[in-house]
């Protein structure tokens, strides 16, 4: 019996748009037909990707709004007829068979119906005008695309519709075993971008990890020292690769399960020279006054620079968040400041787009804090020099968003 290409995609999906579960703990958590996994991850995330654009089409041609399963089981529908040219027949077969496989056989009539009756160019013609539709088309919050727009202007489009170029992955040895496949060289010694990687035997042993070209790009712009500070750490990609070139790094976590993912990655990669903490870096401890040649504080952000890869941030995070953000990221840079040494630094980066978030911070911060300034730094990878640090941006930086700034304690 042929596997219903629906159900999978179906079952993750309910679990991210009904219990607000992230993607890729809802992939995890969910049983897949391993023989199918791919085809079912590629529509989870072809949904999540175009979910306002697919809520717009739901509204258009129902005129009462479907309730939940049968919203994911249309959005699931629209992405294999738009994204996958599957027929539409089949694609209608597949939705009203499961439609009667959970039960829910009231329904099946007009699912039907919407699918037969469904034409994208109607629908785009649709679309309202200027930058509501643009938003809507890019399956983008309106909220966040005005910033994007009041930002970068007409570029807004292109840094809102950047995809990831890949699997990003460093390797630590026996990269040649890997590089017939089809890959990219980034900037940075022993990074690879493939269109395809299948984790084996070799990470396992510490060959390679897989790592974001912004998280490398971040450890590129810190320079080495003895004692170095990890201020946000989990889970531990950047402090198993500082721990490169710096002799020792500190590796603080809130959280307790997320610092020992910290402990298992540098186990696994063969690092000795990073100790992990439990420990909340808003909280000033005084045994680490002025302990470290360099901080990193990574700090939380809204993480719209890695939608691509994350494109459930765009159904969950809201406008207000914003400012309860802004409050952790000011309260943890201006704690972890107090760690630094005197002629020491302290670099500040997030996965954000959004100047509040990036050289806004920093230039709160350094109005509060006059014994620091800005330091200027640069990196191989394509950015924009802003006020304070570096933006790199999705268009031009395999997908990825993101920003970091140096500053020196005087």
């Amino acid at each position: 019996m042929l596997s219903n290409p629906v159900y999978d995609p179906f079952q993750i999906l309910t679990r991210i748009y009904s219990d607000g579960a992230h993607v890729k703990q809802a992939i995890a958590d969910v049983y897949i037909e391993e023989q199918y996994r791919s085809r079912t991850v590629k529509i989870v995330y072809g949904v999540l990707e175009n979910d306002g654009y697919f809520d717009f089409c739901i509204r258009h041609y129902a005129p009462k709004a479907p309730k939940l399963a049968v919203r994911i089981l249309l959005k699931i529908s629209l992405y294999m007829l738009l994204f996958m040219d599957k027929k539409r027949y089949m694609v209608t077969d597949c939705a009203v068979s499961l439609c009667k496989k959970l039960g829910k056989s009231g329904v099946s009539g007009f699912v039907n119906a919407f699918l037969r009756r469904f034409d994208r160019a109607e629908a785009d013609g649709a679309l309202p005008k200027g930058i509501e539709g643009e938003a809507i088309a890019l399956s983008y919050p309106l909220y966040a695309y005005r910033m994007l727009k009041k930002e970068y202007g007409e570029r807004a489009k292109d840094i809102a519709s950047a995809k990831s170029a890949g699997v990003s992955v460093r390797f630590e040895k026996n990269a040649d075993k890997y590089l017939t496949k089809t890959h990219v060289k980034t900037p940075f010694a022993d990074n690879y971008i493939f269109e395809n990687f299948v984790r084996d035997e070799g990470f396992d042993e510490g060959d390679y990890t897989f790592q974001s070209v912004g998280s490398i790009a971040i450890c590129d712009c810190v320079k080495p020292c003895e004692n170095l500070l990890d201020a946000c750490a989990a889970p531990g990609g950047k402090s198993v690769l500082l721990a490169k070139k710096c002799a020792q790094v500190t590796s603080f976590e809130l959280h307790a399960h997320r610092a020992e993912l910290i402990r298992q990655y540098k186990k696994r990669m063969g690092v000795e020279n990073v100790t992990e903490y439990v420990k909340n870096s808003a909280e000033f401890d005084p045994q680490y006054e002025e302990k470290f040649d360099a901080v990193l504080c990574d700090a939380p952000c809204s993480g719209f620079g890695t939608i691509s890869e994350n494109p459930d941030i765009k159904l969950f995070r809201k406008t207000e968040d914003f400012v309860g953000l802004k409050k952790a990221q000011m309260d943890i840079l201006s704690n972890v400041a107090r760690y630094v040494k005197k002629g020491g630094a302290l670099y500040y980066s997030t996965c954000s787009l959004f100047e509040c978030e990036n050289d806004g911070v920093v230039q709160a911060f350094l109005k509060a804090h006059p014994e620091y300034t800005v330091e200027g730094i640069d990196s191989p990878l394509v950015h924009e020099k802003k006020a304070c640090g570096l933006q790199f941006l999705p268009d031009t930086a395999y997908g990825a968003g993101f920003y970091v700034c140096k500053m020196v304690k005087g």
